[in-house]
């Protein structure tokens, strides 16, 4: 019979060797559609909507040309060869083909070698955190030394439904690879899931679906304030031992009610709300949210990193910034940047830009 230190320590995921961020690099695109437009179409309510305004994919943009630019940020700043990296993986909800990966697409683009693992990952929300989930994995058992996760998507809202304010396109690419090159170490995670109800899309449907009250509770919440909840105990840790937490971002009010729960102070979820000013970018949401953090971070900082995906489940990491981090920060463009290059567009060029008018 295992003892509960034990138990508590078999549901700790941490790998053999110390594996951490190498390179990091975020996408977001310069459209931006205001949420008083929508409502202007849809209800002539004027009134503040709940995104002030969200990042709107161009017409010559997708999940693959996205996580192209995020990857390219990302190898900048970890100053290795592609053709070194040993697998590509792209998390999203908004694949542009229903057969035939993403992950190809972006690996002969950024120059990777064919001698490579490539695929794409589903999970909603959480499909990039799975993806570095697994690239962990990868390189802490010395399978390969470097795998690139990506977290991307478009925005899927059906007209006129609540989620057409918040879904955004954008992303973030993290370079996963030996502790010793990272400029911030993952010091253990954690995941949760269970199946809830809350979003889904069926094969061949246009856009997804929402359970309306299943989506805070027990959906966001019950899943990120365990995943959070449960790595702290497992690392011993509490929230004022962090200097930064992230959260998925749906919107502004759920990311800040967890981190209240959880304890954390406004100070500490302030920079990666950041993300939360170009609306919800679905699987790139907190990893997204995670790159403007990096951007500013210095040595010795500790990131409590917590993603939500629908269906449902969460991954939590902790992480651990270093030295390497002052070398990174400026080698690429910065997630605030991105933010504030910005075209603001009305209805009708969104509708045209994302194919809403259909036959």
């Amino acid at each position: 019979m295992k003892n509960h230190v034990e138990e508590l320590q078999s549901l700790l995921m941490k790998p053999d060797r110390q594996v951490g961020i190498v390179g990091y690099g975020a996408y977001v695109p310069r459209y931006r559609l205001p949420g008083r437009e929508i409502a202007h179409v849809w209800t002539r309510d004027l009134s503040t909507p709940p995104v002030l305004e969200k990042a709107v994919a161009g017409e010559d943009e997708d999940v693959a040309t996205m996580s192209i630019e995020a990857a390219r940020n990302a190898l900048r700043r970890a100053g290795i060869d592609p053709r070194d990296i040993r697998a590509i993986w792209v998390g999203s909800e908004s694949h542009p083909y229903a057969v035939k990966p993403t992950s190809t697409i972006v690996a002969e683009s950024i120059g990777a070698s064919a001698n490579i693992q490539a695929a794409d990952w589903e999970f909603a929300c959480k499909a990039g955190t799975e993806a570095v989930q697994a690239s962990i994995g990868l390189i802490g058992s010395n399978m390969g030394k470097y795998a690139l996760s990506i977290g991307m998507d478009t925005a899927q809202g059906r007209p006129g439904d609540a989620l057409e304010y918040t879904a955004a396109s954008g992303g973030a690419a993290f370079l996963l690879g030996p502790g010793a090159e990272a400029c911030a170490v993952y010091q253990g995670s954690y995941s949760f899931v269970t199946d809830t109800p809350d979003f889904w899309r069926r094969e061949g449907e246009t856009y997804p679906s929402h359970g309306d009250r299943f989506t805070g509770e027990p959906a966001y919440f019950n899943h990120t304030i365990s995943a959070a909840s449960k790595l702290m105990e497992l690392m011993g840790t509490r929230a004022e031992d962090y200097t930064y937490g992230v959260f998925h971002q749906p919107n502004v009010k759920f990311p800040s009610r967890a981190a209240q729960m959880l304890g954390f102070k406004p100070a500490q979820i302030e920079t990666g709300l950041l993300a939360n000013e170009v609306g919800n970018v679905y699987s790139g949401s907190c990893m997204l949210g995670l790159t403007a953090i990096l951007d500013i971070a210095r040595p010795g900082d500790r990131i409590l990193m917590v993603s939500y995906g629908s269906g449902a489940g969460s991954d939590a990491f902790d992480l651990q910034v270093t030295d390497r981090i002052t070398q990174v920060q400026q080698v690429a463009p910065t997630t605030r940047e991105y933010i504030q290059r910005r075209t603001v567009i009305d209805y009708a060029t969104y509708c045209r830009y994302r194919g809403k008018l259909k036959d």
